[in-house]
């Protein structure tokens, strides 16, 4: 085992001593000591604008609805603009929850919580933050899901920027006409496989819309620096195509050269205006999923949020689960794992899986890591062709199921000594596994006679359907515990209730990609780090599934829920900020004396109203 990963699984580094050993470097740390991190806590004392009257009560950034001071009124020109009586925060909350409650659908809801974000974010994220477990599934999934269906019917107000086809040879100058001088962290998607549900073009913009305002609420990024973005390159939905309400461009996708050579240009002028910014990929179909992240991982601060952020939090829920087990988590190389998807997600979930077992040292090679995953698409199991297929299969066409066509990763995983498009129960029968993980986005594809065979062969099967939204997911959690006789350990990308069964609650997890993406963000922008590592997602991983105490881990709790995502996103950034220090990466300098985990705190946005002063073009102010 690596001394790094002895480090990260004793939590025995301290940030003092980090500190002073990074500073003893020399010309490494030195290149990188100019910036200061930010004190959120100081420079949100004030707020200033140069709006005025009507501008400011519009401005979602600015407005305080009923909470302006008599004397803001007066000095910002809105006096007998808003009723009278002010009110704090706490009575507003206590009126748009109450309202908030009288919708009667999901979706109801999510329009009412983005016409409270369209008019006041810091209402907003104040909602957000204090209901955050039960309005997390409201702004993302799985209702967001819904959302992207409906975007074209449900559009009210425009929110992030739209790169279309139309633009090329303008992007340039278009990212100038985004009104925040500074952003942090940028969401972009091109809509070609929106969670579970496919091609969604243009209608694809609330994922990045969802994902920062998980950002914000969980990781404490500020909304001020924060930049959705829809790369529309066209869609091949043809009912959105013959859709006149539907606002994207109305022809096929770009694909090939014409895809790259478009995403290139947006890349160049994205880092030209915002160079600090990091750039998330999000719900884009593979290939190109993976041949962007691999163009640009090395170039720019980016990363791609379903091949690394699911793998990270995959990863820790596996770990996680071996503790549940009473097995310490450098017991990976001994789970026997079967992936059900082999698309971008389920690929790189495997691939985070592997790295950690190289990293722990207990498997001689990358190969025998491999050994120790099963991977099935939609045909079955990716197999030896010469061996036949199982059950002697009809002959898939050429171009669908050929596994010549499997790509250089996806084919690590064929396993040559079984034969191909074996099905799950199948497999689960052959090979007695301990983990099974769903990336498929195919509901009902955990099968009762797989489960069942699953919970013969070992005591604590530990069942992971990750397909989003709640629809797609490959079983539900009653599922599991009935067919596990209640012994499975379960975690699901989007959320279910627990279960009772046999006279007990059996715990549901989510797996979310939002327990990692809000504190990577956050360890990112604080460090200023300059690139995104596959150590960073590691140790993300491990600092979540270290998280849950015993009595946690004994009741089937693998890590923290929702509503405690801050405190998440404060170890993870924590730990991400080390690792970017280690690394050399990060580009500010740590106060003297600081604790790391205290100034990654203090870097953290609070939805809190601050007095407003309103200066002049000069920076004056206007009392």
């Amino acid at each position: 085992m690596s001394s790094m990963l002895k480090m990260s699984m004793s939590r025995a580094l301290k940030p003092t001593a980090l500190r002073h050993s990074l500073l003893q470097r020399g010309p490494r740390r030195a290149l990188f000591s100019s910036i200061n991190f930010t004190d959120i806590h100081t420079e949100g004392m004030v707020q200033t604008t140069s709006k005025h009257g009507m501008d400011v009560i519009h401005d979602p950034l600015l407005s305080k609805g009923t909470a302006f001071s008599m004397d803001e009124r007066e000095r910002l020109g809105i006096r007998g603009l808003v009723p009278p009586r002010t009110q704090e925060m706490a009575k507003q909350l206590l009126r748009v929850k109450h309202n908030l409650d009288q919708c009667k659908t999901p979706l109801e809801k999510f329009v009412f919580m983005t016409a409270l974000q369209d008019r006041n974010e810091t209402l907003f994220y104040r909602l957000l933050i204090d209901h955050l477990a039960e309005l997390s599934q409201i702004v993302y999934t799985p209702t967001v899901g819904e959302a992207c269906q409906r975007f074209h019917s449900i559009y009210r107000r425009s929110r992030g920027m739209y790169f279309s086809t139309l633009d090329r040879g303008q992007m340039a100058a278009m990212v100038h006409n985004w009104p925040q001088e500074h952003v942090d962290v940028i969401v972009v998607t091109d809509g070609s496989r929106v969670l579970g549900l496919g091609d969604l073009g243009a209608n694809g913009m609330q994922i990045p819309i969802g994902k920062l305002s998980l950002y914000v609420a969980g990781g404490g990024i500020r909304p001020t620096s924060i930049l959705p973005v829809v790369l529309d390159v066209g869609t091949n939905n043809e009912q959105l195509l013959n859709d006149p309400l539907y606002l994207g461009m109305g022809h096929r996708r770009l694909e090939g050269d014409e895809y790259y050579s478009f995403v290139d240009e947006w890349i160049n002028a994205i880092e030209n205006r915002f160079p600090n910014a990091l750039v998330q990929f999000e719900d884009i179909k593979a290939p190109y999923a993976y041949t962007l992240l691999n163009k640009y991982k090395d170039k720019i601060c980016c990363f791609n949020d379903d091949i690394q952020s699911t793998s990270a939090v995959a990863l820790a829920g596996v770990l996680a689960a071996l503790k549940a087990r009473g097995q310490p988590i450098t017991n990976l190389n001994e789970e026997r794992i079967i992936c059900v998807g082999s698309g971008s997600a389920g690929v790189g979930v495997c691939e985070g899986i592997i790295d950690c077992m190289v990293e722990q040292g207990k498997v001689k090679s990358r190969e025998e890591a491999y050994s120790k995953i099963w991977m099935l698409d939609q045909y079955g199991l990716l197999g030896n062709s010469h061996l036949g297929a199982a059950g002697g299969g009809k002959p898939i066409p050429i171009g669908t199921g050929d596994r010549s066509n499997l790509d250089e990763r996806q084919a690590c995983y064929m396993k040559k000594d079984m034969k191909d498009r074996m099905s799950l129960e199948d497999v689960v029968k052959a090979i007695k596994p301990t983990v099974i993980l769903g990336l498929s986005g195919a509901p009902g594809v955990f099968t009762e006679g797989a489960i069942r065979a699953m919970a013969a062969g070992v005591e604590r099967p530990v069942v992971f359907p990750l397909s989003n939204p709640t629809h797609q997911s490959e079983c539900t959690a009653q599922q599991a515990f009935e067919w596990t006789d209640g012994r499975a350990i379960f975690a699901s990308g989007s959320p279910f209730k627990d279960v009772e069964y046999k006279g007990k609650i059996r715990k549901v997890n989510q797996l979310n990609n939002s327990s990692s993406f809000p504190g990577l963000g956050l360890g990112i922008t604080a460090s200023r780090a300059t690139r995104v590592t596959s150590k960073m997602f590691m140790e993300t991983a491990i600092t979540i599934a270290n998280m849950a105490t015993e009595d946690q881990l004994k009741q089937g709790i693998l890590f923290p829920g929702m509503s405690e995502l801050r405190n998440v996103s404060k170890e993870v950034a924590t730990r991400v900020c080390e690792v970017a220090f280690d690394q050399g990466l990060a580009r500010v300098q740590l106060p003297q004396g600081a604790s790391l985990k205290d100034v990654v705190g203090r870097s953290m946005w609070e939805p809190d109203y601050v007095p407003i002063v309103r200066i002049d073009g000069h920076g004056h102010g206007h009392y």
